[in-house]
């Protein structure tokens, strides 16, 4: 069923305005945007979904000579774009002079070459390069890295990005962005692990590699998040959608939470000191911090 239905085909169908206001208020009708609604069963959409619906009730509406970007673009191209519900579409045009912003619509203007326009869903959306240093200028530090991370990992190269930042060069936060470029790394494996890493630095735990495989002889024991191999400590950041991956055909979470603790008795086996974190911990680094001290403290006896 079609989940996004707009006023003028509701009118034309003879529902009048009081219906409308009727099925709103029971619940019927969701209002998406002005004159767009959503179906009862849309609700329940993952963020992305719904805004992926956002964005096909608004380009319409806009006329020509709109391009997604940003957020919306960042969406298309299956970037993290936690944690921004992305209530409004973002879009730029190639003109001078700020951007204007709406209930639902943000409108940028910023040079912007054909050549960097491609077509997700049928809509003109900014290249997988551009998007990333349009969101690495206005996004914090660490969800810019993020983006770029997973761009990287889907295919994205450094170069593309490199004359990406030139061509923005002279926009606003494109230090910023340029500092997002080099900082990124594209064997991180989710967002959780690059706010993760940005984290270790800021608290000057860098590690010396990621995605790590540890061996006990000739035989692989495992690829672990983050390693300091100099104090025998291991990093790993939890999240749900690792172990989902992590899931073989036919399985169940607790067959792979199992499998990952007999994976962690063989690296303490091997004189590795494990020390592991969940989103909730992302929120208070010092503890994180404090556990890895500690950790090299015991690795160190």
């Amino acid at each position: 069923m079609q989940q996004v239905v707009l006023r003028r085909e509701l009118v034309a169908r003879g529902m009048s305005d009081s219906e409308l206001a009727r099925r709103r208020s029971g619940g019927d009708l969701v209002r998406l945007r002005r004159g767009a609604y959503l179906r009862p069963d849309g609700r329940d959409l993952t963020h992305e979904e719904a805004h992926r619906l956002l964005v096909e009730a608004t380009m319409p509406q806009l006329g020509p000579g709109w391009t997604l970007s940003h957020g919306s673009a960042g969406i298309l191209h299956t970037l993290p774009m936690w944690p921004d519900p992305l209530s409004r579409v973002h879009v730029t045009r190639p003109r001078t002079g700020g951007g204007r912003r709406r209930t639902t619509v943000h409108r940028h203007g910023s040079p912007l070459s054909p050549s960097e326009v491609v077509r997700i869903d049928g809509w003109p959306t900014t290249d997988l390069a551009r998007t990333v240093v349009d969101l690495a200028r206005s996004l914090p530090f660490e969800q810019g890295v993020a983006a770029a991370d997973r761009a990287l990992t889907i295919g994205v190269t450094m170069a593309e990005l490199g004359a990406a930042l030139d061509r923005t060069a002279q926009l606003r936060g494109a230090g910023r962005a340029r500092k997002v470029v080099e900082f990124a790394d594209g064997r991180s494996e989710s967002a959780g692990e690059s706010l993760s890493r940005v984290l270790l630095s800021d608290l000057g735990l860098m590690p010396d590699d990621i995605q790590f495989r540890v061996l006990d002889g000739s035989e692989a024991v495992g690829r672990v998040d983050f390693v300091w191999p100099g104090l025998r400590t291991i990093g790993e950041f939890d999240g749900r959608v690792k172990y989902g991956r992590l899931l073989g055909q036919g399985e169940d979470g607790g067959e792979v939470l199992y499998r990952e603790k007999r994976r962690e008795d063989l690296l303490r086996e091997l004189g590795w000191q494990v020390v592991r974190w969940v989103w909730a911990d992302l929120d208070h680094p010092e503890v994180i911090a404090e556990r890895l001290r500690r950790a090299f403290a015991r690795a160190a006896l």
